[in-house]
Order: C-alpha cells, then structure tokens, then sequence
C-alpha cells in the first residue's frame, strides 16, 4: 500500500507508475483544489497497471475518480458499514492505532484495519510504535485483515513476516526506494 502525502510525495502519479501489480494507491487529498483531475489520473495508472485506487476520507471524491474504494482515519471508521451498504463493490479500509480500534473497524464493516505505527516513522503524526509483536496480536484479534503501516522499509518488513504476519506489510518512502 501507498499513502500519498502532498509534502513527503509531490508526484503520487510517478510513485503509482512504479508500484507491482496488486498493490493499493490510498490518495489522500488534504482539500487540494486539483483533487478530482489527481484522482482521475492516479485512477487511469491504477486501471493500467492493475492497481487498487483507494481516496482517504473522501466518498464523492472516490465516486467521481471511479476508485474501488476509500480508506477512512481511524476517527471516521463507525462509517465503515454505511459506506459498504451505498457502494457494495467498494473496499473500505480504516486506520486503527491498536487493537481495540482494529476490532471497532471489523465490527463496523470495514474489510480491512491499516495499523500504526509499526516502527518509528518520520511522518508527523507517527506516535509510539507499536512494535512487531504488538502488531502480530492486533493481526490475530482484529477479526479483518490488518496492514503494517508507519516505519515499514524493505528492511524491516522481513521481521513481519517472521512474526507470522507475512503478507500484510505496506511500505512507506517507496517513492525514495523504487
């Protein structure tokens, strides 16, 4: 997974034209005035390269690029079943900063939780991190599919994979590393 951010990542199109098949762009707009015309061209590299679009925060954002879905703040997750209701296509994801909050997200409706901080991050609103054992009992309680988010590097996601959470890493920085 790919969480834009308009400081640490200008050119989100550029990152998503160099992502594997399968992985998931998550745009988040932050109120960009051009956020329409920058969902429609992430969606269009996402289509062509077999990507999953997912808008933060935003339904008619996502209605209007045509994304498979949203990812909401763990603040906004309770909205996780309404939204899966309105748009049964949809994948809905919501963060979750520990375990409880991965439960309320499952418990909501969202079909996965996007835990963090795994390991220490530079992103400004990184707290304490979790830890890889700390998130391999969120993974085995949350009743979702979790996603490691915060600090993960090509480096450190082999220690999530030997905690038996193999598959469920999203790398931040990629746009440096790829």
């Amino acid at each position: 997974m790919f969480f834009t951010d308009p400081a640490r990542t200008p050119d989100p199109e550029a990152v998503a034209a160099r992502l594997p098949r399968g992985a998931a762009v998550v745009y988040r707009a932050f109120g960009a005035p051009d956020a329409l015309a920058r969902a429609r061209r992430l969606r269009a590299i996402c289509k062509a390269r077999g990507l999953v679009l997912l808008i933060g925060a935003d339904e008619g954002l996502a209605q209007g690029a045509r994304a498979d879905g949203v990812h909401l703040p763990q603040r906004l997750a309770a909205r996780a079943g309404r939204i899966k209701r309105a748009h049964p296509s949809w994948i809905v994801t919501a963060a979750a900063h520990g375990e409880a909050a991965a439960r309320r997200a499952a418990r909501a409706g969202a079909d996965a939780a996007v835990v963090s901080p795994v390991f220490p991050s530079r992103s400004p609103s990184a707290g304490r991190p979790l830890g890889v054992m700390r998130l391999s009992l969120i993974a085995r309680r949350a009743g979702v599919p979790v996603y490691a988010l915060g600090g993960v590097s090509n480096e450190n996601a082999r220690r999530l994979v030997d905690a038996g959470v193999a598959g469920l890493a999203a790398v931040e920085g990629l746009a440096s590393r790829t």
